[in-house]
């Protein structure tokens, strides 16, 4: 450890308000809208995720010792429950307390309800590799005196996950999802010429029917969306939990909240029929990246969700030189538009040794199962006419 790194200091929160936003935006960075002082305050301040929903956070700080500056930051959440977080522990949980144990509650690194890739470890522009090693220690040891069953850090950048396998604690696991990556298209008839002649005709198919609808798409902007707008689309988001989920976890509160505090990021593919919304895909933009997360309508079209989600997502990145869609979590049918399979990563420490072994094991053989997928997908249900890996 190096004398500057002997001054660091440790201390946890129990909600963003009791840090500024510039000092934790200072170490989330530009890149992630969702590590942001912006996005993570809606969730609490709405009701989203706070104590009474299962979300007790216990932000870790990492701080100068002697100037109080702050130089890092991780969103550590008590959870007494493994609901939206989309890397699934229910096996693990039920195994342990059919043994005896007591597996809630748990910590989580993470944002919440998000399955989106982002840093974990919020650094800035210190996030070299024994910086992380200090903070990955630090978290684990917050976990322990937490009395927490375990920590586990979900979605995490490949050079986090690398640096902290590296310690001895974690477990590291894969994942999988389908992102749309830009090889430097000129319009979206270009990305089309990439594709297989297949895949083309039937995207071209799809995007006439929509386009034959007597429906008017619009991308819009935080500052486009007033208070009527949100609530049409706290109806859709309310109407595709209640069929996939049976659970709405983000408050109408919330959606409000990120016009105020995050209306830079927001891209909102909204359709409209004879004037009146019918149909939403909420995005948000990262600094190099377009990240799907919510989708809902109040009735439904043929095509529209694709239209909405994939091929308006695409048609954005392609004229704001975007470099990636990613978007959301499932869905194997992405690939025949143009989607590819893409890792996700996961971090695992778990305090019981008479659990941590079960799940490594069951890890290192999912990692393998996973890695092999991937590669199938790409051998034979790749959509491009050159193998685009």
């Amino acid at each position: 450890m190096t004398k500057e790194n002997a001054r660091l200091q440790i201390r946890t929160i129990a909600s963003l308000t009791e840090v500024s936003a510039d000092a934790w935006n200072a170490c989330a960075g530009r890149s992630n809208p969702f590590v942001r002082h912006g996005f993570l305050s809606a969730l609490e301040d709405s009701g989203s995720a706070d104590a009474a929903s299962g979300w007790a956070a216990r932000h870790v700080l990492l701080e100068d010792g002697e100037s109080g500056v702050l130089v890092g930051a991780a969103p550590l959440y008590v959870k007494s429950h493994s609901y939206g977080e989309y890397v699934f522990d229910w096996g693990w949980a039920d195994a342990y307390e059919r043994a005896g144990g007591r597996y809630y509650p748990k910590g989580q690194i993470c944002v919440p309800f998000t399955p989106a890739t982002g840093p974990r470890l919020l650094l800035g522009d210190t996030a070299d590799a024994d910086t992380q090693h200090i903070l990955g220690e630090a978290v684990v040891s917050v976990a322990r005196q937490l009395g927490l069953s375990g920590l586990h850090l979900t979605f995490p950048e490949k050079a986090e996950f690398d640096a902290l396998g590296e310690l001895d604690h974690f477990e590291q696991r894969l994942g999988l999802q389908y992102h749309w990556h830009n090889a430097d298209y000129a319009s979206f008839d270009d990305f089309l010429g990439a594709l297989n002649s297949r895949k083309r005709k039937a995207i071209r198919k799809e995007r006439r029917e929509v386009a034959a609808l007597d429906i008017d798409i619009r991308t819009l902007t935080g500052q486009d969306m007033t208070e009527a707008l949100w609530d049409a689309f706290f109806g859709f988001y309310l109407n595709t939990s209640d069929r996939k989920w049976g659970q709405a976890y983000l408050t109408r509160a919330f959606f409000s909240l990120l016009s105020e505090r995050c209306a830079d990021d927001l891209v909102m593919i909204m359709a409209f029929e004879q004037g009146q919304p019918v149909a939403g895909a909420l995005n948000f933009r990262g600094g190099d990246t377009l990240y799907g997360r919510n989708w809902g309508c109040s009735e439904d079209h043929k095509f529209l969700h694709f239209e909405a989600c994939y091929y308006r997502a695409i048609d954005y990145a392609i004229a704001h030189g975007l470099t990636r869609v990613e978007a959301g979590a499932q869905g194997q049918h992405k690939v025949q538009r143009g989607y590819l399979p893409t890792a996700t990563y996961s971090l695992h420490w778990i305090a019981d040794p008479a659990l941590q072994r079960p799940v490594a094991g069951f890890v290192r053989h999912e990692r393998e199962q996973v890695e092999h997928q991937i590669d199938a997908m790409l051998i034979h249900d790749n959509p491009y006419r050159k193998a685009k890996i």
